[in-house]
């Protein structure tokens, strides 16, 4: 099992009382219960998250960040996708909530950071916002890693959602639950062509997946494979390591200090180690 030895979950009572010398990181893995199209699980945000979080975790605390994997976000922003069948969400006010309301917990806890790694774009925004109330309520140091789908080579620019990107990662993590007879291109052509409108441009849109595709398919997974994911997410792992080994050193008055170089220059190593272990 990945980074068994630092599961919160699994800590019992007298385990966890020992945590909080040094200010450890919670490391809160968020994805989503949702629609994306005939040939990915519903889980598919959840599942890289886990899997990210939990190799990171591990790679980072082989460089000596004591950072802690917490029970991920399951249930969470996703409503976008209510007008399709399978998505299964909370209203934005409810996470909100419930986020800012952990912070209090993790405090007493003994965490002094926490670090969001979230692979569903609809909670991006609100997390940002979240981690300022966090910070101002709890006095937790706050930080989210929101990973981008990278667009394919026939996606336009467009492919967020259940494309390229995703199912490559999970031909590479979950090829048991990939069925690739059933994928099929939904790119949103038409929006490639604005100049400022655009999911990455400088002007944003409000959307229901609904707007742009029937299938919940927002990209083009047809040419996805194996081999990409395996880099895919190396890369988000290799991220997430570096990010650990800032965070665990991280003051906004004063900088880092020599914890995250350290880590940073282990974290190509740790993490190409990490993506090619168990699943």
């Amino acid at each position: 099992m990945i980074g068994l030895q630092r599961r919160y979950a699994d800590l019992t009572t007298t385990e966890a009382g020992r945590i909080g010398a040094g200010e450890p990181i919670a490391v809160i893995p968020a994805g989503a219960i949702e629609p994306h199209g005939p040939h990915l699980p519903l889980a598919t945000d959840l599942l890289v998250a886990e899997h990210v979080a939990a190799r990171a975790v591990a790679a980072a605390g082989e460089a000596g960040v004591d950072a802690w994997l917490m029970p991920a976000l399951g249930y969470t922003k996703s409503d976008e996708h209510a007008n399709l069948t399978g998505a299964l969400w909370i209203s934005g006010e409810t996470l909100f909530r419930q986020v800012v309301e952990l912070g209090s917990a993790l405090r007493a806890s003994g965490f002094g950071r926490v670090l969001f790694v979230n692979c569903h774009g609809g909670n991006s925004a609100l997390l940002e916002v979240a981690l300022r109330e966090l910070r101002r309520r709890s006095g937790l140091r706050t930080f989210l890693y929101a990973g981008r789908a990278e667009p394919g080579p026939t996606e336009l620019g467009m492919g967020i959602h259940a494309g390229w990107a995703e199912t490559s990662m999970m031909l590479h993590l979950h090829p048991e639950l990939v069925d690739m007879s059933a994928a099929d291109a939904r790119v949103p052509d038409g929006i490639a062509g604005c100049e400022h409108i655009g999911f990455t441009g400088p002007v944003k849109f409000g959307w229901l997946a609904d707007d742009l595709s029937d299938t919940g398919v927002i990209g083009d997974p047809t040419g996805a494979d194996a081999d990409t994911g395996v880099r895919l997410v190396a890369r988000h792992v290799e991220t997430v390591v570096g990010a650990l080994g800032e965070i665990a050193a991280f003051d906004p008055a004063r900088g880092v200090t020599a914890v995250a170089t350290a880590t940073g220059a282990a974290a190509g190593t740790a993490a190409a180690t990490a993506t090619g272990g168990a699943r």
